[in-house]
């Protein structure tokens, strides 16, 4: 690709293969080389100097994770910010919310260099706006920005010429001290006295944090699994090795609770005491629940259980991705509801507006995050003075399972998808029947806010879509028993591997 000279974003993706996902810009490590994630740091900032948001000699912050790739990246990318004219404030390895939070709270943009839950020989960059994560309106306007490479600053290959000096300064823990008072000064002092909580770390850059807060409320935490190698936890597709080593660990009735997240901290996984993981819609509607939503926002694809509840008197359903989710909580701030928040079928929760107890205040953190998730429902359930298991047990019995084939190209994907999605109902119902009514039965309804989703006539509801960030085709599937949930998926799963 073009390693010097001006260039156009949109044409670098087309070059590169890293664009946008549902949360960032992600590719493969070796595609994301230093001259590509330089000019996409260079988009994002012209971006918001034309949109009035950024001043040059302002500070960035930037951050990373524990993948073997950010360090070098997230030096491209402050390279990037000081040739823009701006500060860059490195602010270490940290959760992805842990930056978003100070960013906020100090007014500049940011930028996370993770992918997040994928395998890592992929990576991604994370940007956000002063006021909270860019939106599709933002990836749009970086897409068409034209950046300027310096000339002799790169190798043919996109990497940093030899005697190039990036300039990441020494990391500071400004936003991660933040980020710990966040919930040490919220959270009633020793409100989790006595609770016994084991922690999963492997390779989450969440698991210094986890553990301070969590002792810091005053829990007992075992500290679990600890791996120097990445591991990519996936808390929407939980993999089988982290499903044994839950209720192996649990197994002797040890702890209350298992917390853990992805790799950058935004998406939890909390079990009960048996160390069986909670969906991450389910997680999520226990901690609105607990945080008195009286607004709730959530993607297409997460349960039902949401609205069946009764719980909640506005819910607002939308596309799949946080940006989707964060346009739909501003509506609903707007309509003049609070406390307004929102959750991703991964777990991620955002907040839209501040909660409030007694004289304290929680300011808003409009990006996923997986620690008030974890808190949430550790208090809830000391709160209704049960287990875990018996708040899954107070929801409508709906239950999920997802899975995902692995090297499903995107485009054949939605190629695959469009059979279903012809514009004529008729049409579009014969042809699912077509391919899953031996499985599942007759069409009641199709969804195609995102993706397709089914809803066949006994009640059961089939979710086909294409990854937003990796070459996957995913299978959601909810149904009224755990069994059946399974099921219907490893039936999908067969059925669309012989798409390919």
């Amino acid at each position: 690709m073009q390693t010097s000279g001006t260039l156009v974003i949109g044409d670098l993706m087309e070059q590169s293969g890293v664009g946008f996902g549902t949360s960032g810009a992600r590719g493969l490590a070796a595609d994301m080389t230093d001259a590509v994630c330089y000019a996409y740091t260079a988009g994002f900032l012209g971006h918001m100097q034309a949109a009035g948001l950024a001043r040059p000699g302002g500070r960035v912050a930037l951050a990373g994770d524990y993948r073997p790739s950010s360090p070098r990246i997230l030096a491209a990318c402050a390279r990037a910010v000081r040739d823009q004219g701006f500060e860059p404030l490195n602010c270490g390895d940290i959760p992805t919310p842990t930056l978003a939070n100070y960013g906020l709270r100090q007014d500049i943009p940011s930028l996370m260099v993770t992918g997040s839950h994928i395998p890592d020989d992929r990576n991604g960059i994370k940007f956000n706006r002063p006021d909270g994560e860019i939106l599709k309106a933002d990836e749009a306007a970086i897409r068409a920005r034209t950046v300027t490479l310096p000339k002799d600053l790169f190798t043919p290959d996109g990497a940093f010429a030899a005697g190039v000096d990036p300039g990441l300064p020494p990391a500071t823990r400004e936003a991660y001290e933040a980020y710990l008072a966040r919930y040490l000064e919220f959270f009633p002092r020793d409100c989790l006295a006595g609770a016994r909580i084991g922690l999963y770390e492997h390779s989450s850059v969440a698991r210094e944090a986890l553990y301070e807060i969590l002792t810091g409320l005053g829990a007992e935490v075992t500290r679990l699994g600890r791996s120097e190698v990445f591991i990519p936890v996936d808390t929407e597709a939980i993999r089988p090795e982290d499903v044994d080593l839950a209720r192996r660990w649990a197994g002797d009735g040890a702890f209350d609770c298992l917390v853990s997240t992805d790799g950058d901290g935004d998406r939890p996984l909390v079990s009960d005491e048996r160390g069986e993981w909670l969906r991450g819609d389910i997680a999520g509607i226990l901690c609105a629940r607990y945080l008195g939503a009286q607004g709730v926002v959530t993607p297409v694809s997460s349960n039902s259980a949401l609205e069946r509840s009764g719980w909640f008197p506005r819910v607002l359903r939308t596309r799949i991705g946080s940006p989707y989710v964060i346009e739909g909580m501003q509506r609903l701030v707007q309509e003049g509801l609070a406390p307004v928040v929102g959750y991703e079928a991964n777990g991620g929760f955002l907040t839209a507006t501040a909660i409030r107890h007694q004289d304290r205040e929680l300011p808003p953190l409009p990006t996923r995050d997986a620690t008030i998730v974890a808190l949430a429902i550790l208090l809830l359930a000391r709160a209704r003075d049960t287990a875990v298991s018996g708040l899954a047990a107070d929801l409508p019995q709906r239950f999920t399972a997802s899975d995902r084939i692995k090297a499903f190209p995107q485009e054949l994907a939605r190629e695959r998808l469009a059979a279903f999605a012809s514009g004529d109902p008729a049409a579009d119902k014969a042809a699912v029947e077509a391919a899953f009514g031996k499985a599942f039965g007759r069409v009641q309804d199709i969804d195609l806010t995102d993706g397709v989703r089914i809803t066949f006539i006994d009640g059961d509801v089939l979710h086909l879509r294409p990854s937003g960030n990796a070459p996957e085709l995913r299978a959601y599937t909810e149904a009224a028993s755990p069994q059946r949930a399974r099921e219907m998926n490893r039936t999908a799963i067969e059925i669309m591997a012989g798409w390919r």
